[in-house]
């Protein structure tokens, strides 16, 4: 992440992340009603320093179903205070009372039935509020956040890619030839690689052109939809992305070169051998909003080293892509101490 470029210029201050559990909160907001009924019981639970396969793991024990029938809207970080939704197939005529779940680490808050399975990807978004310790310069990160409610790049975060870039590794030797048996991790592996491309991509046009202006042809993404189109601006589309009916966007690449523009093509030149990878896997030409505009971003002083964030995001942004606008912050999550230490 580093090397890509910001887009309000690289921030003067630097904090602490994820000190502790309760620094970093996360509110999955569903945005589904759900039906009462059916043969899936949904689960909303607050976890606590455990990973969401592993929350998934103690419903299938106590459900009697294999792991692999839990499903859930999103993964969130094991190194904070998230709460999610699950859901699990249990018989209509079957009670099972998952409170029994409930520890130091896990709390069930919800439990109703639902007519279908949870699939990935299905909540509207999520919630966050961070809380930055050990801040060098608080005025520079309030002088920031105005700024960063107009949106920012909307890069992947250093999640994606794995501990020191594994996946993105991974995906070098993967187009080199070598082969990943594991499904799953083979689609982890290929998410990160499209995503770097992304990445890098978005990079480029913040350098030349800021988030702002547009070209003289853009490829549109209709609001709420992953159809895109492509077509020149004019006043009725400068009219549309100021009502928020359609967003610019950028390409998450495969075969063929349908929905790149000109620009992009010759942004894209230094990543062929990686478009031709994942060109070569069947992967579709698809899109992705250009900008991340968080949703109420509010900061409160705790004291003169300690800010604390609020905002909203849309499902699949990450929230350290907006905190890299605002501060150089630092992960000081157990697990990666320990990485640095070992």
């Amino acid at each position: 992440m580093n090397e890509l470029n910001y887009l309000y210029g690289k921030p003067l201050s630097s904090a602490a992340f994820k000190s502790s559990a309760e620094d970093f909160m996360v509110d999955e907001d569903l945005g589904i009603e759900l039906s009462g009924s059916g043969e899936h019981v949904c689960l909303q639970i607050v976890k606590k320093g455990e990973n969401t396969q592993f929350v998934a793991k103690q419903i299938a024990e106590r459900a009697g179903v294999s792991p692999r029938d839990v499903s859930y809207a999103g993964l969130k970080d094991r190194h904070g205070v998230c709460s999610q939704w699950f859901s699990v197939p249990v018989a209509i005529k079957k009670h099972i009372d998952f409170t029994e779940l409930n520890s130091e680490n896990i709390f069930v808050i919800s439990q109703q039935r639902h007519n279908r399975k949870l699939r990935t990807g299905c909540h509207k978004g999520n919630k966050f509020t961070i809380t930055l310790r050990n801040v060098s310069q608080p005025l520079d990160i309030l002088c920031r956040i105005n700024a960063v409610r107009a949106g920012v790049p909307n890069y992947f975060g250093e999640q994606r890619f794995g501990h020191d870039n594994h996946n993105l590794d991974m995906a070098q030797k993967m187009f080199a030839g070598e082969r990943i048996r594991d499904k799953k991790l083979r689609g982890l592996v290929i998410s990160a690689a499209r995503s770097y491309v992304f990445n890098h991509i978005v990079s480029l046009r913040v350098a030349e052109h800021g988030l702002a202006k547009t070209m003289h042809q853009e490829v549109f993404m209709l609001n709420g939809s992953n159809a895109f189109f492509t077509d020149n601006i004019s006043d009725e589309n400068i009219a549309r992305l100021a009502a928020g009916d359609i967003m610019l966007s950028a390409p998450m690449v495969g075969k063929g070169e349908k929905g790149l523009t000109e620009i992009e093509k010759k942004w894209l030149n230094p990543y062929q051998s990686w478009v031709d990878g994942l060109a070569e896997l069947g992967l579709k030409n698809e899109r992705r909003m250009l900008r991340l505009i968080p949703q109420d971003l509010t900061v409160v002083t705790i004291d003169e080293h300690t800010l604390k964030l609020s905002f909203g995001l849309p499902k699949g942004c990450f929230a350290t892509t907006l905190l890299r606008e605002l501060v150089n912050y630092t992960d000081a999550s157990p697990r990666l101490k320990k990485l640095k230490e070992a």
